[in-house]
Formats: structure tokens, sequence, C-alpha cells
């Protein structure tokens, strides 16, 4: 009896050896294609808050507490609250001097609202950078990481950069309905947003999905990820996640240098295909469904944070200044994307 499979010919033993040596090959080619990011992560302590840094956080905890501590569960269960939240965001973006335009749409006979305010770019005007968050939330949740932080940030980065001049044109977009059981349903206002603008042959060069960016832990275990991710990432969940499928692997590029090029804040970044688990789900994905270019900012939400999608997702749990220097970072990739 054969105790292992032994090639029987000199020609089986030399197509073997060919496809063992071609392994490593195919391991880098992945690594290159997915793990490989332009420029240095930061490493090291984390220094003091810069005093943009400290407004900005202060900015986001005051945003967050409205949200998800004022205003709480903003699921289809409580409409009134979801209408609340609209309500919020469309008077800090006009306190900002923003004119603020409604998408309004039907999804189960009730009328949602995609809120866009727009800093209009100069140069190359007709192309469009567009920074969204939703701002509903999961049955029963408060929602502070998911995603009123996602929200805060899209709102203080409308106040760091009102009126500064970009040659390309900058929309801030708000959408209901992400969440179950709207969630990859053609009633996400996502879904709404990105279909008609293709309609109207609009020229988004970039979205930005900014996801649950609110919590982070340094204990060893505490990320996780899909498989096969988890065999080339660490376990900690002391970063900013930029995430995207492989069509939109060079937005993410140059989206992750420039954050890294000025930020103070421990980046990972995988431009993964696009049915791994986690690297579609969010608001993104309408966007590639309408073969615009999109990628999520993301503290992976479901794979470090333990009270995702439950009612203890509350204010108390986020890490704000931790969030400051990722909206500040982010400043930095909206002006490289949208040319300042």
């Amino acid at each position: 009896m054969r105790l292992a499979i032994v090639p029987r010919t000199r020609w089986g033993l030399i197509r073997m050896i060919a496809l063992l040596s071609l392994l490593p090959l195919v391991f880098l080619f992945i690594w290159l294609l997915t793990v490989k990011m332009p420029g240095p992560s930061f490493t090291g302590p984390l220094p003091p808050l810069t005093s943009a840094q400290i407004a900005l956080r202060d900015g986001l905890s005051r945003h967050v507490h409205a949200l998800a501590g004022e205003i709480g569960v903003r699921s289809d269960e409580t409409y009134a609250n979801v209408q609340r939240a609209a309500s919020y965001i469309e008077r800090e973006l006009t306190a900002l001097g923003y004119h603020v335009s409604s998408q309004e749409f039907t999804a189960d006979r009730r009328t949602y609202r995609n809120l866009e305010a727009t800093l209009p770019g100069a140069a190359l005007g007709h192309e469009v950078v567009v920074l969204g968050a939703h701002y509903d939330t999961a049955e029963d949740a408060p929602g502070a990481d998911d995603n009123a932080s996602g929200v805060a940030g899209v709102l203080e980065l409308a106040r760091v950069l009102a009126g500064t001049p970009l040659n390309r044109t900058v929309r801030f977009v708000f959408f209901p309905n992400e969440e179950p059981p709207n969630f990859a349903t053609k009633d996400m206002g996502s879904r709404h947003y990105a279909a008609a603008a293709r309609a109207r042959n609009d020229q988004i060069v970039a979205m930005l999905s900014i996801e649950s960016i609110g919590y982070y832990d340094n204990d060893q275990g505490s990320q996780r990820y899909p498989f096969p991710l988890n065999l080339a990432y660490p376990d900690v969940g002391d970063f900013i996640g930029f995430v995207s499928n492989l069509k939109s692997r060079g937005l993410l590029h140059r989206a992750i240098a420039a954050f890294r090029a000025r930020g103070t804040m421990p980046t990972q970044g995988a431009a993964a295909p696009g049915w791994i688990p986690g690297i579609w789900w969010s608001d993104h994905w309408s966007f590639w469904l309408n073969d615009y270019p999109a990628i999520m900012i993301s503290d992976t939400a479901p794979y470090r944070y333990p009270f995702y999608h439950t009612p203890q997702d509350t204010p108390d749990k986020l890490d704000y200044n931790r969030t400051a220097r990722v909206v500040d970072g982010l400043t930095h990739v909206v002006r490289a994307l949208a040319g300042s």
C-alpha cells in the first residue's frame, strides 16, 4: 500500500515541481493586488491632539450624542426618529452656510429623504467627489457607531471644508435605509441616489462611504476578519480601515496614500473581490452597481465592535479622540481627491 502520492513518470514529477514553484508567485500576486498599500502606516504613540483635532473631537461628540443619545433608534420601527435625524442634519448643514437639497423617495408607503449639500468646484467642477454616510440604524439600536459616527464625520468634514477652494465639486450626502429590512434592496437611500446620478450622467470620480468610524481597541484578539483576509492582517483593532473592490483599487490607493502622508492614525487597506463578506456591506455598494468608483472607510464594525446592532451601541462606547484623528486625516484625502 502506498503511503504517499508519488508521480509515476518523470513528466509527472516535472509538472508537480512546476506547480509547487508557482505557488509563491500566486501568493505574491494576491498580496500585491489586495494587501500592499502605498506609503507607511502611522506607528508608535499617538501625539497630542492639535487644536484643529480638538475642535473635530468636540463636534463629533456633539453630533453623536444628538443622534444616538437625544434622538435614539432611527429604524423603520421609529420612523419619526428617522425624520428627526434628517431635520438635525439639515439644520447643521444650513448653519454652516450650505444649501441643502432633498431627494425624496417612497419605501413601504413612507417618504424618505437623501440630503445633499454641495461645495462647488472650479476648474473641474463637473467632476464630483461624494462623501456619504447613512443616518438610519438597525432595529432597537441607538447606532452611536453604526452610523452616527459616520454622519458626524461627514458633518465635520463639511464644516472644515466649507469655503475651501477645490478643483472638483464635493457633495456631502446623507442616506436613509441602509440597514435591514432595506439593506441590499432597491429601497436603500444610496441606491436611489446613485441610480439618479447615473441617469443624469453625473461624473462622480470618487465616492467615500464613511461607515462606523468610532470604536478602537488595543487588545490582542480584538480584531477579526472574514476569510481569507484573516491570513494577512493584524488582530488588534487600533486602526481605521480603507476597503474597496478590485475595480476601485486605484481610488483606494490614492485615498490611503493621502491619509498616510499626513494622518496620525494607524491604517489598513484591502482591495478585495466584492463578494467577500464585509467588503460590500454599506452604501459604496450602491455606487459600484452604477459603475462609479467607491470605497468604504470603517472601523470594520461587526469584525471589531462588540455592541454592533445592539441597544448597547451608545455614545459612551466611542473613542472621540481617535475618531477626530480619522476625520482630520480624511480632510487631506478629500483635498487630494478634489484637487485643492
